[in-house]
């Protein structure tokens, strides 16, 4: 393994931001889908959350680009379940609506250094009113032409990013504020791919990891592994 790939990858774990997500409620092309995903990881989001069918199939790497491993993605059956995860996880949250109302802010007067959640709703018909009951706050991005609204994708992407830029300025990626245990699971998986499924077949926990991102672990794990 590349040393350069285990400090690209823990760089980028420790400073990821599991106070800031975003929420898709019905947003179903999976351009759009893996759009969000990926604005999403670029920013530092940990968390996306989604109201999405059961039986439907979420994104695979081909439409992600691979960014959906590293989000923890939440798939709720409903807009009620997926707010009520969100605040369970941070009671906190301020949770924000893309959504053309007399009362809405625009989306830079918002203070994206404080633990938000973004929701971005569905492509034709927007977000419903069962998720606008749940928002604190209403907010638009200005337009100039014709058009009313942008592609949900771009929306999100506009959004997140201006969050990104207020956080950036504030210090708060210098947060470590990913659970160690998460953190060496994505690591090890993100460094390690072929042992790590290897561990899970057995089953066996992963080994520790060094400096460098090399495996530390005695001859009776290797042997285990070695051994149907």
């Amino acid at each position: 393994m590349e040393n350069t790939r285990f400090h690209r990858v823990k760089n980028v774990l420790d400073r990821r931001q599991t106070d800031l997500t975003v929420c898709l409620e019905d947003v179903h092309k999976h351009h759009n889908l893996s759009a969000i995903v990926r604005s999403a990881d670029a920013v530092g989001c940990h968390h996306v959350h989604a109201v999405w069918p059961e039986k439907q199939k979420w994104l695979t790497n081909n439409t992600s680009g691979g960014s959906k491993n590293w989000i923890d993605t939440h798939l709720h059956k409903n807009i009620d379940d997926a707010v009520t995860s969100m605040r369970k996880h941070n009671p906190d949250v301020q949770i924000l609506a893309t959504n053309l109302s007399p009362d809405a802010v625009d989306y830079r007067d918002i203070d994206y250094t404080k633990p938000t959640a973004i929701i971005v709703g569905q492509e034709k018909t927007g977000i419903s009113p069962k998720a606008l009951a749940h928002a604190d706050k209403n907010i638009i991005i200005p337009m100039q032409g014709m058009a009313q609204s942008l592609n949900v994708s771009v929306a999100a992407a506009l959004i997140l990013f201006e969050a990104q830029h207020q956080r950036l300025k504030a210090g708060l990626y210098d947060r470590d504020m990913l659970d160690e245990r998460i953190k060496h699971t994505m690591l090890f998986e993100g460094c390690h791919p072929i042992i790590a499924q290897k561990c899970k077949e057995k089953p066996l926990p992963y080994p520790a990891l060094d400096e460098n991102g090399e495996i530390v672990a005695d001859e009776i794990f290797w042997q285990t592994l070695k051994h149907t």
